[in-house]
């Protein structure tokens, strides 16, 4: 092909034009990758890319893997050039907590077939156990989504070892599919990003002075009307009394104690979920205390700078609770490990017809508080509106929505707009919610053989050959996918001060159960957070197990069965 010689269109495509662009300027351009990489045909290089990267997968050969890194941003250089740079955005108070307003729930008035919720109404359906690529999505785009899924373990220990920024590298179109990367390259990327945003701001010491008796009220006093960047200094704290710079050893005493004390009951900010009797969740009966609104803006400033400064808080929410700070919508599902007994009542509803119930159900809500008992409509005139087959999709979705979101509405715009005036949403909605403990609390310490003498068997043995392989798999976990696997069968990661023998469960100490599942070993293995449960089908192989295991801890939203 003759390269020399370009034809007429092109020689007027490189000619000074009417923007007075040159002739130079024009050739400055940079190639259209996808479409040299369809003329070359590289589809069989990818392939045989593809199939390396699966060898090493297995081989776990660091150094093989730097030997193929150009190859696979080559690849993503290629295939991800879809990516358009998108202006910064600024967050509005408004756009931050859009999530937990008041909306008419998506639900279709078509009735549902007796077996379970439709999957197509994104509430009651279950998040996804793998990335979803939609198909109108560009053919490049789905190419390098794909492989990205495929090879993520690879990609991971690329994205480890590299001293490039994740946005400014070859990868940088993994900013916007964050679902492949691991927790700790997810943490990195967070990482350099708040300080990209604090970029030019000056950060000074800032004194807290507090009596040791009351912590919280005194933090309060001294630190309510900082403005966010104020907040953003390096605290040293001043313990009234005593002597002694604070080096850190104060600062992390510090919030220690203040993480202990927003669950103190004399505020009345948070109470304990009646699912596992561990996690913490909104009081919706907050309003006792006439500050609590203020409160809880306060305690969203000091849980976010806790993350800004990568200090670890003794404290543990719920999983709505986390999905609230995320951004993302709560399911029916989330139910569970907040009200199990509830939760129940609402499968029976859905699996059943609305006729065997025995009694009429209307469009409300009984709310204890104080002792009285108060009637709540879920839409106007609820208490006057039966619910039917065709509508109790609708009934449970409002009945969810207003136990975890509109019971609690005020109070979580007040923690959210705290929270978010340290991290922005958009930067602190790139982490799951397990993933968003594991950052506000830390990695926990599991003993392996703690848990395994505290262990109860159902239609397993000891000695069953599964077992064995699920004591060995566990073993073989890193930290990080042992505390998945903790909060997956508990749903969370803390961990008993008196080890796993005082491990709580929803009606109290609970150990940790092994349920053999008869069905399909085709299944992932699903977990009861409220008896601290783990079902568990008798896989063929030790591989298959450790495979199965993995994929549902890395994806827990997943992994909670109906019971």
């Amino acid at each position: 092909m003759d390269v020399d010689q370009p034809s007429p269109s092109t020689q007027d495509t490189q000619s000074t034009g009417s923007d007075g662009n040159s002739q130079g300027e024009k050739e400055e351009r940079p190639p259209d990758l996808p479409l040299l990489s369809e003329q070359l045909s590289l589809d069989e290089l990818w392939d045989m890319l593809g199939e390396c990267l699966k060898e090493l997968e297995e081989s776990h050969d660091q150094h093989a893997v730097l030997v193929l890194q150009p190859a696979v941003e080559a690849f993503f250089l290629v295939h991800a050039t879809e990516r358009e740079s998108k202006p910064p955005v600024r967050d509005t108070r408004e756009s931050q907590l859009a999530h937990i307003k008041d909306e008419p729930p998506p639900l279709s008035p078509a009735p549902l077939t007796p077996a379970t919720p439709s999957s197509l109404d994104p509430f009651f359906s279950r998040e996804p156990s793998s990335m979803h690529i939609s198909s109108s999505l560009p053919p490049d785009t789905q190419k390098f989504l794909r492989f990205a899924e495929t090879h993520r373990t690879v990609l991971n220990q690329i994205l480890r070892q590299s001293t490039t920024h994740l946005a400014d590298g070859p990868f940088a179109v993994l900013v916007d599919y964050i679902r492949v990367l691991d927790f700790d390259v997810k943490r990195k990327y967070f990482r350099q990003e708040l300080e990209r945003l604090d970029e030019g701001l000056r950060k000074e010491d800032m004194a807290v002075h507090v009596r040791r008796d009351h912590v919280f009220e005194d933090s309060y006093r001294e630190l309510h009307r900082k403005s966010p960047e104020e907040m953003k200094n390096r605290l040293y704290i001043v313990f009234e009394g005593e002597e002694g710079q604070d080096a850190g050893g104060l600062l992390r005493e510090w919030y220690m104690i203040i993480s202990r004390e927003m669950f103190n009951p004399m505020y009345a900010l948070f109470r304990t979920s009646p699912g596992d009797r561990v996690t913490y969740t909104i009081n919706p009966s907050s309003h006792c205390n006439p500050n609590h609104l203020s409160y809880f803006k306060f305690v969203g400033r000091i849980v976010a700078k806790a993350v800004y400064d990568n200090r670890l808080l003794e404290c543990y929410f719920t999983r709505s609770f986390y999905k609230h700070i995320l951004g993302k919508s709560v399911r029916y599902t989330d139910m569970e490990s907040e009200d199990y007994h509830f939760y129940q009542g609402l499968v029976y509803l859905l699996e059943n017809d609305v006729s065997t119930l025995g009694y009429d159900l209307t469009f409300s809500t009984e709310v204890q508080e104080f002792g009285v008992c108060e009637v709540r409509d879920l839409k106007p005139n609820g208490a006057n509106i039966l619910v039917t087959e065709e509508n109790k999709k609708e009934y449970v979705h409002l009945v969810c929505q207003m136990r975890m979101t509109g019971a609690i509405r005020k109070q979580l715009a007040a923690f959210l707009e705290g929270f978010y005036e340290i991290i922005p949403k958009r930067l602190i909605s790139i982490f799951t919610e397990q993933e968003l403990e594991l950052l506000i609390s830390g990695l926990p310490t599991i003993d392996i053989d703690d848990l395994k003498s505290n262990t109860e068997y159902h239609k397993y043995q000891s000695n069953s050959i599964q077992i064995q392989w699920f004591w060995r798999a566990l073993r073989s976990f890193d930290q990080a996918d042992r505390a998945k696997f903790l909060q997956f069968v508990t749903g969370t990661s803390k961990v008993p001060l008196q080890g796993f023998a005082a491990l709580e469960g929803m009606n109290g100490i609970q150990k940790f159960q092994i349920h053999r599942d008869d069905r399909s070993t085709d299944r992932l293995p699903s977990a009861h957070t409220c008896f601290n449960q783990l079902d568990l089908p008798a896989y063929e192989s030790f591989e298959k197990l450790r495979h199965m295991l993995l994929l549902a801890i890395q994806e827990c939203s997943e992994g909670f069965g109906l019971a």
